[in-house]
């Protein structure tokens, strides 16, 4: 396959690197310091259409595909990976559930404020007891007339405090029926609905992840997305595609520590000469490179099978499993080849070292990528 960047790729990675170097780096050490969730940013990146890039025109998107939108995860995750994941959260999980199943009347009314970066958007299917086991999540729905109660609690949820809309998974159905769960749109200020507990995380500092609780929260049967019951089995779909930006995510954070590792092994020296002289170092570039390779081949390929909207099951899984464990694998050589200024706050490092554990947990496990992984090729 050809996975050479097409002329609007270009121009967004252009746009995308000069915004992350002139409104990102200079700030990105103190927001992760402080736990600050930059919303200002995102603002900013909505006028430049990246909160929206998946979304069409007539909504207000951008009207880019997949190979745009991955290369645009990369610019910025090379620069800081909280910014990048919340990126990614709001396009592919939130705003990317509504644009695959909500109705003509529910995308007018959401799509145009989530794509212009006005709103930002959370998504909540994770629980406290239900991590990779949603089917056993404690958050349920009840109807009464035309509105569902909605109770319970959603955890590890970006954007959980800051969030002006939720896309939330509540049970209506029997426990462990994988058609007995549906996806709700919840507005921040909804009665019974408030973000809870903001997690103190060791990495990925500055992209919020808080709890969003559910108390006798009436939500009106217009704000399903899809038919009632559907919510595990579009959940699923969705993932696909999260799977894939957080393949980009792992993929942009790989490169910035790789590209920072170069960098400082020509300038440092030791004996000397510069350490990118000496076979140990030079060696430890390589293996970062080759990986970094297979990586991007991997992601670009899952972005083009979604693109051309093939099942991508398989393909995101591959491409989600790999990036994040070589993402880990560069970091954690980044930060030798820095030696013991890698292990400190002066260089950008240890902050990849601290951030890329995230890509390997988030949005499925490594080991349950290698579940889909080998359940789809079981039954080739």
């Amino acid at each position: 396959m050809d996975f050479s960047a097409s002329e609007n790729t270009l121009l967004i990675e252009q746009t995308v690197r000069e915004f992350a170097e002139r409104r990102i780096r200079p700030n990105f050490m103190e927001w992760d310091e402080s736990q600050h969730f930059p919303v200002e940013i995102f603002h900013e990146m909505g006028e430049l259409g990246l909160m929206g890039i998946l979304v069409p025109q007539e909504y207000g998107g951008s009207g880019f595909g997949y190979p745009e939108y991955v290369s645009a995860i990369v610019e910025v995750a090379k620069v800081c990976g909280s910014v990048g994941l919340s990126m990614a959260a709001h396009n592919s999980l939130c705003t990317g559930h509504i644009l695959q199943f909500a109705n003509e009347d529910q995308k007018k009314k959401w799509l145009p404020k989530l794509a212009c970066g006005e709103w930002i958007g959370a998504w909540g299917l994770t629980e406290a007891n239900t991590g990779s086991d949603a089917l056993r999540m404690r958050c349920v729905a009840k109807k009464d007339g035309e509105y569902w109660v909605i109770n319970g609690t959603k955890n590890w949820i970006t954007h959980g405090i800051t969030g002006n809309l939720a896309v939330v998974l509540a049970r209506t159905g029997e426990l462990l029926d994988s058609h007995g769960i549906t996806a709700f749109v919840v507005e921040r200020g909804t009665p019974g609905f408030r973000g809870g507990k903001k997690e103190n995380k060791l990495g990925m500092r500055a992209s919020e992840t808080a709890e969003l609780i559910f108390e006798d929260c009436r939500v009106h049967e217009s704000h399903i997305l899809g038919e009632v019951g559907d919510g595990f089995v579009q959940a699923m779909k969705v993932l696909d595609g999260g799977r894939i930006s957080i393949a980009a995510l792992s993929l942009g954070i790989a490169k910035g520590a790789y590209q920072a590792s170069v960098k400082y092994a020509k300038e440092r020296e030791q004996f000397g000469q510069p350490i990118a002289n000496f076979q140990a170092i030079a060696f430890k570039l390589a293996d970062m490179a080759t990986q970094i390779e297979a990586a991007e081949l991997l992601t670009m390929q899952a972005a083009a099978g979604k693109e051309a909207g093939r099942n991508v099951n398989k393909l995101s899984a591959f491409a989600k499993y790999y990036a994040s464990e070589v993402a880990v694998k560069v970091a954690n050589e980044a930060v030798q080849v820095f030696g013991g200024y890698g292990y400190t706050k002066d260089f950008p490092v240890e902050k990849f070292y601290r951030d890329c554990k995230l890509c390997t947990i988030g949005e499925g496990t490594s080991e349950i990528q290698k579940l889909v992984i080998s359940r789809a090729l079981l039954k080739e």
